[in-house]
């Protein structure tokens, strides 16, 4: 397993947490809790090793689309496709959104 660690600056704020998929399911877990600084800050545990860039990656094209809100962002990686990562993500700042 791989802990990774990402910030990014953030555009954006919400109220409140969230939490899509579950460990352990063969994908991915992904929790957010949302707050008021000026970063999103993630977590990653994952079994993917050397997926650093691919993280990067992922979040950049997040921020492109619709900016990046402020909070704590914890994964827990199992595999999951860069697309279930993606949807995992947007479904944890969609439901905070809409809280």
């Amino acid at each position: 397993m791989e802990q990774i660690t990402l910030s990014f600056p953030a555009s954006r704020t919400l109220n409140g947490r969230a939490l899509a998929g579950v460990v352990g399911s063969g994908d991915m877990e992904v929790l957010f809790t949302a707050d008021q600084q000026q970063a999103l800050n993630v977590t990653i545990t994952t079994s993917v090793d050397n997926s650093t860039a691919r993280w990067n990656a992922l979040f950049d094209r997040l921020n492109l689309q619709n900016g990046l809100p402020s909070g704590t962002l914890v994964i827990h990686d199992f595999g999951a496709t860069p697309g279930v990562a993606r949807i995992r993500i947007e479904q944890v700042f969609e439901e905070v959104s809409h809280a």
